[in-house]
């Protein structure tokens, strides 16, 4: 009587999630060279058709405080004192909430450029992440050149607080691309709500102190006291202007905050991108 052999199949891809994070930092680290080569391409293709080029980075933010400034100048709206020129005010506020929308733009932006190659190609899709980051870091330096010149011009002194700028700004862009590593799978799944995103960022800056004051008393002191956007905003002018602010702790408060989320959104990311390209190709 011949021996039967008997096959047991088991589930591979039940991964523990501390498995799958593991995995998913180590190819962060990994994957820097191919990180800067995708940014580099993204880059040159971004600016090579546009005759303004990197103007295009600041232009919109510009426009914005362009608009304020002139409401503000005209008495079409009457603003609480700032405290620093209001030109000042708008501008850096302005430029400041451009880097942070940028960071949550980056990871789905990053990743959807690159839908043909991740279906084509086995690489780590971490370094689209990666490569996001340095997309947004180039784009960030010409703005806060441009907001340094600014602050010259309108005669701001030197503060030794501005020291803290990056660092406030680091935080500020960890916040945002936290925000954006956890959206990135929905919105490349459904279109309508990259567009929600997009929509929703223009009337979170009217609930956010980029262009005025948060208000005495009202609705909207609690609304933007309780919005996170808005310790970002207010530290990083704070620090640069040397203005005094007692939004540090809610600032570290939304760090901290955003270290869980962060971890969460790298392993949905590992998890549910392979498939949603797939998904999107066939």
């Amino acid at each position: 009587m011949s021996e039967q052999r008997v096959t047991v199949y088991t589930n591979q891809g039940n991964t523990s999630f501390l498995k799958v994070l593991k995995a998913s930092i180590s190819d962060i680290f990994s994957s820097g060279f191919l990180a800067k080569q995708i940014a580099i391409r993204d880059i040159k293709a971004q600016y090579r058709q546009s005759y303004l080029g990197i103007l295009w980075a600041f232009i919109t933010p510009l426009t914005t405080a362009l608009v304020w400034v002139f409401l503000q100048s005209t008495g079409t709206v009457q603003l609480t004192d700032t405290g620093i020129p209001y030109p000042v005010y708008a501008f850096s506020g302005t430029l400041i909430w451009s880097i942070i929308t940028g960071a949550i733009n980056a990871p789905q932006m990053s990743t959807s450029s690159a839908k043909n190659i991740i279906s084509k190609i086995n690489f780590p899709k971490e370094a689209l992440l990666l490569s996001g980051i340095y997309k947004l870091l180039f784009n960030a330096i010409p703005k806060i050149l441009l907001l340094i010149i600014l602050l010259l011009i309108f005669g701001v002194d030197y503060q030794h607080s501005a020291w803290l700028f990056p660092l406030v700004m680091l935080g500020a862009v960890f916040f945002g691309f936290t925000l954006g590593l956890i959206l990135t799978p929905i919105g490349l799944l459904y279109n309508d709500i990259s567009k929600l995103i997009m929509t929703g960022l223009r009337f979170m800056m009217y609930l956010t102190p980029v262009v005025y004051m948060v208000p005495a008393d009202g609705i909207m002191k609690t609304i933007m006291e309780w919005n996170p956007f808005s310790p970002m905003i207010l530290l990083a002018r704070s620090v640069l202007v040397g203005t005094p602010s007692d939004h540090l702790g809610y600032y570290f408060v939304v760090l901290l905050c955003c270290i869980p989320i962060l971890l969460i959104g790298l392993v949905f990311y590992r998890i549910s991108i392979p498939i949603i390209v797939e998904r999107s190709s066939s």
